[in-house]
């Protein structure tokens, strides 16, 4: 890495990670592996930002056993909508499974030991000891990680071949420029900024930043997720409501509601009525078990004196869009490339349909999906940077075409975060779906891209320059989604259409968009053995 003091931060690298969480930090360690050096920079504080750090989590841990891989994979099958590629499955449980043992060794995680086994139990971590462990680990590897630095735009050379990016550094007050031969991308989803736990920092940047430079997305439908929370709450842990009960105000059992397939019953109640829940499906071993894997989860009960096994609870639901949905930037093949030459894709930020189809939820096989797709992407993206030269950061240009030249006297940020909050995070129109009410809310974004597109923003400082970016990749991840879920005429996966509540067998393939000012749309077929995804069709 060289560097130059000027009143601008430059840095030149072989690769660039933009991110902090597992993807980004798995990613830059098997970059270092295949030699190559490497600069991670975070939004946040790498290791303590991003939605894994605040919480625990179970991982797509499966032994290779013939009859246990096969179940796993059949597992969500049906729930994804028969999406899934078996190819890219049997990959990520390999590197997972690989993954979780070198965690232990070369990444000191203190995995419990069962009493029963003497073995290690591999099927889950705890977030924050995990990213601690995992920001220490890229350390001793070399890595040079820049804090509280936010990338606000890409960097391309004349070929248009991603070659690093440039941002601000919140702590020092610069910006920066960074070349690189390659980057990988590992930014996160993005929640819309709805306050669930850790999410704080998952706005779509990556998504913005990818599609200004040509990149496309695919499964974007699939980002309706919504996470059961205690009223005013911002800790999703919603697999623990698979205990609860739901009740009206006068004590009535709300019919149909529950933690997967009820979960839409409760967001209907909550349009007219609040809803309570109780724990009181958890025998006495259950609940000291949830206790210990979960203790920010009860933190919350604690501190109000409610005892949540006995006591009801007024609960909401907040959105979790992409983080806990499966659409993201495509892959065009096994190292997590995308169709933009020297930019790669990981974590949130790519689409997980390769191994969950239409479905997913927190953990499990988001997790498994971040370390191994990360992994994929740090090796191939350091084989190819040293195939290739450093470019020169005088050939490169900025890559950024909304929100990014803050002007007095202009729209602030704020109110545009609002405006395009209203049309994404309300139930009865980005879950509780109609063609209608999506259509209308893509009319108020496409209205709403327009003006930030053709505004200057009031940001007269660095923050207020970043939340500009931020509340324009809301928007623009906001009109994939619904340009996507209106193209797809069925229910399938976590698309569901009350207008269309049945599956078509012709509609099972993948659903590909992008652009910005003009949004596109396309099928794409659903190849399960292949390497590639080759669109069939496309319309504008």
């Amino acid at each position: 890495m060289t560097a130059t003091a000027t009143d601008t931060l430059t840095l030149s690298t072989d690769v660039l990670v933009i991110g902090g969480g597992p993807a980004a930090t798995w990613a830059a360690i098997n970059a270092r592996d295949n030699g190559a050096e490497v600069v991670l920079v975070d939004k946040g504080y790498c290791g303590t930002s991003g939605a894994t750090a605040p919480a625990g989590t179970g991982v797509w841990y499966v032994a290779p056993e013939a009859q246990a891989r096969a179940s796993a994979k059949a597992s969500r099958e049906r729930l994804g909508g028969n999406l899934a590629d078996h190819d890219w499955m049997d990959r990520v449980l390999d590197q997972t499974y690989a993954n979780m043992h070198r965690l232990g060794t070369e990444g000191r995680y203190p995995f419990p030991v069962s009493k029963r086994t003497g073995e290690a139990i591999r099927t889950g971590v705890q977030g924050p000891e995990y990213m601690r462990r995992m920001r220490a680990w890229v350390q001793r590897r070399g890595v040079t990680i820049l804090d509280h630095s936010p990338v606000l735009q890409l960097l391309t050379d004349r070929d248009g071949r991603v070659a690093g990016a440039a941002g601000h550094q919140r702590q020092s007050g610069r910006d920066f420029r960074i070349s690189a031969r390659t980057v990988v991308l590992a930014t996160g989803g993005c929640a819309f900024l709805s306050r669930a736990l850790g999410t704080n920092v998952n706005t779509g940047d990556g998504a913005l930043m990818a599609a200004e430079v040509g990149a496309h997305f695919s499964g974007m439908e699939f980002a309706n997720a919504y996470a059961i929370v205690p009223k005013g709450s911002t800790v999703t842990k919603t697999a623990y409501y698979g205990y609860a009960t739901f009740y009206h105000a006068d004590g009535r059992v709300v019919d149909g509601a529950g933690s997967t397939k009820g979960r839409s019953v409760i967001a209907r109640t909550l349009l007219d009525e609040p809803v309570y829940a109780q724990l009181d499906r958890a025998d006495d071993t259950v609940a000291a078990q949830m206790r210990l894997g979960q203790p920010n989860f009860f933190l919350q009960f604690d501190r109000r004196g409610i005892n949540p096994f006995t006591d009801r609870f007024e609960v909401d639901l907040l959105a979790e869009g992409t983080v806990r949905g499966t659409g993201g930037i495509d892959l065009v093949d096994f190292d997590c490339a995308t169709v933009v030459p020297g930019l790669y894709a990981a974590g949130d930020a790519a689409t997980r349909e390769r191994i969950c189809g239409g479905f997913t939820g927190g953990g499990s096989h988001n997790s498994a999906w971040a370390m191994s797709s990360g992994s994929f992407a740090g090796a191939a993206a350091a084989r190819a940077a040293l195939r290739s030269s450093r470019p020169a950061l005088a050939d490169l240009r900025g890559a950024g075409t909304v929100a990014l030249a803050p002007a007095s006297g202009g729209w602030r940020p704020a109110e545009a975060l609002t405006q395009a909050q209203s049309h994404l995070i309300p139930f009865e129109k980005n879950y509780l779906r109609h063609g209608d009410r999506m259509s209308s809310a893509l009319a108020g974004l496409d209205d709403l891209w327009n003006q930030l597109s053709a505004s200057d923003f009031d940001a007269p400082d660095a923050a207020t320059r970043l939340r500009a970016r931020e509340v324009a990749a809301i928007t623009a991840v906001g009109r994939w989604i619904y340009s996507s879920a209106l193209y797809r005429t069925e229910t399938r996966g976590m698309s569901k259409r009350e207008d269309f509540p049945g599956q078509d067998p012709e509609q099972r393939g993948h659903v590909h968009t992008g652009g910005l000012d003009d949004v596109w749309v396309r099928r794409a077929r659903a190849l399960p053995r292949s390497r590639k995804f080759d669109a069939v069709g496309a319309v504008a």
